[in-house]
């Protein structure tokens, strides 16, 4: 059983239908909206004394946990689905020894707000789809197809098999990810926290690529440069840029 803390991913819970078996609210905690929404879904609410959801969970609740079926694991083949499904040419994130559940939680809001088709996890050393990163996804856990694999090397090869470019972030890159087309089929590999890239999942690169960058801080987080990678593969694809701007002016 998954613990879901705050509002927002308790929401978003509710909303794409996972399987509640309830939802505990703080004594006093100002979210009507969130308990008639749950009642209307046929999940019980239980009101609780603050400090038993303090003790429930370690991140912060905002007055609301809710006990939850743990988020299921894609195939491959279902990221694939998503992408057809929108007729686009397929855009995943891949990631190598992402540990953070805060990371992962932002990568995963950055693919679902920037049109991203799935993200894929290795079995081993890495973050899982726990409640600490549905609640830093903002409830994006939810509608991003995530898949889980034993050895990312070699998923990286089955990719280039079925014709995607496999594109690594990686400060020292020559390139720039103003060079990279995007439009074309592609899975973007973040690295993980402090160590980067593999050497292996390196190899598997058919580019490797940097973010530039004009400070002095020589990196990124791995959640923000997924999230320019992703902008930058949004912009040549839709023209997003132009789109903001006809929006705002």
């Amino acid at each position: 059983m998954e613990k879901i803390p705050g509002r927002n991913p308790v929401i978003e819970a509710l909303k794409a239908g996972r399987r509640i078996d309830k939802v505990l609210v703080a004594t006093g905690a100002d979210v009507a909206n969130l308990i008639a929404l749950a009642r209307a879904r046929g999940v019980p609410v239980e009101e609780v004394d603050r400090r038993y959801l303090d003790g429930l969970v370690k991140e912060k609740h905002q007055g609301v946990v809710a006990l939850a079926e743990a988020v299921a694991y894609s195939d491959i083949s279902e990221l694939h689905e998503v992408a057809s499904g929108r007729h686009e040419p397929p855009l995943f994130v891949a990631l190598d020894s992402i540990q953070d559940p805060q990371n992962l939680g932002s990568i995963l809001r950055s693919v679902d707000a920037l049109g991203g088709h799935g993200v894929i996890l290795p079995e081993r050393r890495s973050a899982g789809l726990s409640g600490a990163v549905s609640r830093a996804s903002a409830g994006a856990v939810e509608y991003v197809k995530v898949a889980q694999v034993t050895n990312l090397a070699r998923t990286l090869d089955a990719l280039k098999e079925q014709g995607l470019w496999v594109i690594g972030l990686d400060g020292a890159g020559r390139d720039t990810i103003w060079d990279v087309d995007f439009k074309a089929p592609s899975v973007i590999v973040v690295g993980g926290e402090g160590k980067g890239l593999g050497r292996l999942v390196k190899e598997k690169c058919d580019i490797v690529c940097r973010i530039p960058m004009l400070g002095q801080v020589s990196s990124l987080n791995a959640g923000i440069a997924a999230a320019l990678a992703l902008y930058e593969a949004r912009r040549q694809r839709t023209g997003l840029d132009s789109i903001l701007v006809d929006r705002y002016n």
